[in-house]
């Protein structure tokens, strides 16, 4: 299986854990021209930006080591536009998470990063 395929894959296995626990999945693989999420959600009133990361195992450091602040930083920008074009007020409440899945072991970090504005 090719890259895409598999982490396609993986995207939809977090999509299925983050419903389990109550999220709604608003759409896989929103993109622009400053990079993709993968999941968004909602939670409650909050509109959720899910990166999933996955490994085989942790041999080259755990899933979420890779969210690294660049990483984080385009995922605001996406973010930023999809809030543009879905006319979400400024004070929206949204919230960053990540994904883990390192094996069949998923971990969830709710509010892993905060908003880097401009």
């Amino acid at each position: 299986m090719n890259k895409r395929k598999v982490g396609s894959a993986y995207e939809k296995k977090a999509g299925l854990f983050l419903e389990r626990q109550g999220l709604t999945i608003l759409c896989y693989n929103f993109r622009n021209r400053y990079g993709e999420i993968d999941i968004v959600a909602r939670d409650g009133k909050s509109v959720v930006f899910v990166e999933v990361k996955y490994r085989r195992d942790a041999g080259r450091g755990m899933p979420e080591e890779a969210v690294d602040r660049r990483k984080q930083w385009r995922i605001c920008r996406v973010a930023d536009y999809y809030r543009m074009i879905h006319h979400m007020g400024e004070f929206s409440p949204v919230r960053f998470d990540v994904v883990a899945i390192c094996g069949e072991e998923i971990r969830w970090f709710r509010n892993a990063f905060d908003y880097m504005g401009r």
